[in-house]
């Protein structure tokens, strides 16, 4: 058997199970496996990864990057996704394959005709979210429509959250669990859009976190969705373009929208442009710096009387609280946004300890007609890390990304150009795989 080289590109937390998996198989399978990063030794040598050549560089520089792709066989990009365009091209201009958890973006979109060309394989969309929640809706709209379904409907929520057990001390009940940047920009960039019951809707980012809604779970309690930017994209996506209500969202416990608005509210979400003299702020004279002037009132009744909150209204200022938001605490980062301020304050408390463990929940509705009744299923999957190394956001970004990696490679997919994993040849196999890790999705016929 010859041997393949796999170059990671990128070693970040979502990257672990990645490489540990590819790891566990590389003598069997006779893979050499490669990551690239700048920090790519130290992650090596936290988690058990055995046959792996790490190789401390700086994927920006073109030379050294293209003469690692050259001598790859498949190339997986962990890298932040504004790099996935130029990693494509290097694949292109090297035949080589690509994987990676991102979403297809207009400038990858434009690949495709160079991509086929080229005749390799470049799938995207094969994370968690994107990706797990692409093959897991598609298994039950394609079984629902060769059983003569009409789908009217779809609703989806992911949530990267906290496990049970270790909320009880965090009033937010949420710790960081993939890019805190991504978690502080969310929903901002537009107005969200979607379909309801056969209208179109939309939210201006100020209101995102008002409009939220409420699911229960068994035996996992409930949780509040707030909607993702853009659901209507996945109505040609997934095939369902007579379908009368299309909505995607992101779970979190409930409450925390109502926190995580003021600080929308306040603009300390923003990240168009610089605070003066930012080292120098403290936490409280941030905070204080988006509310009104008054020589005698404490930041802490400037906020309440901000936010109209009654004395007895005590959920939001325990969270407050609890970040050190009304400390003085110094800043101590140059020229930084107020999004740049807040994602720091908000790393020094929703950053996993070493015991702690996250938990990642999916889940679906899919409302269709059949012999002219209305019918309703759900399905859901619920994972539950290890630890701070080991945890579910990366249980479930890297294992599809390891596992389709290992299907190109072996010619079980074989479609060219830039695709994602909509099709069963793709999705079946993955979907199968991931249950042996325990990945497995519950279905509920609800009506």
């Amino acid at each position: 058997m010859s041997k393949k080289r796999i170059l990671i590109l990128g070693s970040g937390r979502s990257s672990y199970n990645l490489i540990e998996y590819l790891s566990d198989r590389s003598s069997e399978n006779n893979y050499e496996v490669i990551v690239v990063d700048k920090s790519a030794k130290e992650t090596i040598s936290q988690i058990s990864a055995k046959n792996v050549e790490a190789i401390n560089e700086d994927v920006t520089d073109r030379d050294k990057r293209q003469e690692l792709i050259e001598s790859a066989d498949l190339v997986i990009s962990m890298l932040p996704v504004q790099f996935h365009v130029v990693i494509a091209d290097d694949c292109i201009k090297f035949k080589k394959n690509m994987v990676t958890a991102s979403y297809v973006t207009p400038a990858m979109e434009d690949l495709q005709e160079a991509a086929v060309r080229a005749g390799i394989t470049i799938m995207n969309e094969v994370g968690l979210d994107p990706g797990i929640d692409h093959m897991s809706a598609m298994k039950i709209i394609d079984d629902l429509k060769e059983s003569g379904c009409q789908i009217i409907g779809f609703e989806s929520f992911t949530g990267g959250l906290l496990a049970p057990e270790f909320e009880d001390e965090n009033p937010w009940r949420y710790k960081f669990t993939w890019n805190p940047r991504n978690v502080v920009l969310a929903g901002s960039g537009g107005a969200v859009k979607f379909l309801d019951h056969g209208m179109f809707k939309y939210i201006p980012y100020h209101r995102v976190f008002r409009r939220t809604e409420l699911i229960n779970l068994e035996s996992f309690g409930r949780f509040e969705g707030y909607a993702n930017r853009d659901s209507l994209k996945y109505k040609d996506l997934y095939g369902l373009n007579d379908v009368k209500t299309m909505f995607r969202g992101t779970f979190r416990r409930p409450g925390f929208c109502k926190a995580w608005d003021v600080f929308v509210q306040l603009g300390a979400t923003d990240d168009t442009y610089i605070l003066e003299d930012s080292e120098n702020l403290t936490f409280r004279s941030f905070l204080n710096s988006f509310l009104k002037y008054h020589p005698g009132d404490s930041v802490e009744l400037k906020l309440m009387q901000y936010l109209k909150l009654d004395q007895d209204d005590t959920d939001i200022m325990e969270k407050m609280e609890w970040l050190d938001l009304f400390k003085e605490i110094k800043v101590g980062i140059k020229e930084a946004t107020p999004a740049q301020i807040l994602q720091h304050i908000l790393e020094r408390k929703w950053t996993l300890l070493p015991d702690e463990r996250d938990m990642i929940v999916m889940w679906h509705k899919f409302t269709y007609l059949k012999n002219n009744q209305e019918k309703e299923r759900h399905s859901f999957m619920v994972v539950e890390g290890k630890d701070n190394y080991h945890t579910a956001m990366s249980k479930t970004v890297g294992l599809p990304l390891a596992i389709t990696a290992e299907k190109i490679l072996r010619g079980e997919i074989d479609e060219k150009g830039i695709l994602r994993p909509l099709k069963k040849e793709v999705y079946i196999p993955v979907l199968h795989k991931l249950k042996e890790f325990g990945i497995v999705f519950t279905e509920r016929q609800v009506k």
